[in-house]
């Protein structure tokens, strides 16, 4: 299997967080923030990552989004599973998963690329880098407005999942899609010292979430 990626993109982190967890052998294409849409256009339609393409006959040729590619991994190997045996919980999980997804992966976007271009701009100040940056930026609409709203919202989320995970499984006594999309989804903030200092059991659980898996851990928390 081949996954189409940003390297630096925690929406990509998810989807290799699952493969890693299900000890799927895949690679990576690691495509450029805006020249992608080239790649992409014609396999998807779409200018968004990850993509998946599993090059096996009698699969799908192409599975676009982190959460399709989700459930398209679970299908096709079950085991370890990431999908909870009762029901309900079940879909407790995937609606967090989705909250995740369209709204807080979403305000870690803005607060960390306004922080990297900014402040953390001396994590590398290099032009390739800095200019990624501004592409990213720029393709998103982060601007001062916008990042303050991400950033209220991120303190609110943070907020409902330290009462949820203070167990080691954010939905019942299971690993489910929903702890992976918290450890990918929150992991940019890793980066930034205010979230570190203020919310240090929230990196312990990124990190137990990633040995778990089995994956390597984002910037800010290698060893």
């Amino acid at each position: 299997m081949k996954l189409l990626q940003f390297s630096t993109s925690h929406y990509c982190r998810k989807a290799r967080l699952a493969l890693s967890y299900k000890q799927i052998a895949y690679t990576v294409e690691n495509l450029t923030p805006g020249l992608h849409a080239l790649r992409l256009k014609p396999l998807t339609g779409l200018t968004t990552l990850p993509v998946l393409l599993p090059e096996q006959d009698g699969l799908p040729t192409v599975i676009a989004d982190s959460t399709q590619i989700l459930r398209f991994l679970q299908t096709y190997q079950p085991h370890p599973s990431y999908e909870l045996t009762d029901p309900v919980l079940q879909s407790q999980a995937e609606m967090l998963e989705d909250w995740l997804d369209e709204s807080i992966g979403v305000a870690a976007r803005f607060v960390y690329y306004q922080f990297r271009s900014r402040e953390g701009k001396p994590l590398d100040p290099s032009l390739s880098s800095q200019l990624v940056i501004q592409v990213v930026r720029w393709q998103y609409g982060i601007n001062a407005i916008a990042v303050d709203l991400a950033t209220k919202r991120l303190d609110i989320a943070i907020t409902e999942l330290a009462h949820r995970w203070k167990q080691p499984y954010l939905v019942g006594n299971q690993f489910s899609v929903a702890d992976i999309a918290a450890a990918a989804l929150l992991s940019p903030l890793a980066r930034i010292p205010h979230y570190r200092q203020a919310y240090p059991w929230l990196f312990e659980r990124i990190v137990e979430v990633h040995h778990c898996c089995g994956e390597m851990l984002p910037p800010g928390l290698e060893k």
